[in-house]
């Protein structure tokens, strides 16, 4: 074969053109900018959310303990939501990463809570779940999108 003809039949130049021709990758969410996962399909964010909501229902119901172990409860939830780890991946900063929360909002969220229950001297085990998470049979369905989640989520 001759040299130039065998040059040519080693790239993938066009006779005709002068273009090269490579395949080019396109991921779906380059292909469809616009659209975005919903929360509730992705796993690790049902558990985030989950997780984040165990620790605020802790945080209400154990804010006026009396015993020592329920003091010991509400102590280890406050200092979770306190925390400013980031090297556990279920950290409070890193969930409010993860979900595109606010962390200092949600803290004073909860300084003003408790200063509100202290303040009507109510001394129960009021736990106020969060009004968009749903029980669906067996699996748990995330229904609506709550203040200060972004649309990212």
């Amino acid at each position: 074969m001759h040299p130039a003809m065998q040059a040519q039949a080693n790239t993938s130049v066009t006779p005709q053109t002068g273009l090269e021709l490579e395949p080019e990758m396109m991921l779906p969410s380059q292909f469809f900018p616009r659209l975005q996962i919903d929360a509730s399909l992705q796993p690790e964010k049902r558990l985030m959310l989950a997780v984040l909501e165990e620790a605020v229902g802790t945080f209400q119901k154990y804010a006026f303990a009396t015993t020592r172990q329920a003091e010991r409860i509400f102590a280890e939830a406050e200092e979770w939501f306190a925390s400013e780890d980031i090297e556990w991946p279920y950290s409070f900063r890193n969930i409010c990463d993860g979900l595109g929360l606010e962390a200092p909002y949600i803290r004073r969220g909860l300084v003003a809570w408790k200063t509100k229950q202290r303040s009507r001297a109510e001394h129960g085990t009021n736990v106020v779940r969060f009004p968009f998470r749903r029980v669906n049979g067996t699996r748990h369905a995330i229904t609506g999108r709550p203040v200060g989640l972004r649309h990212s989520a």
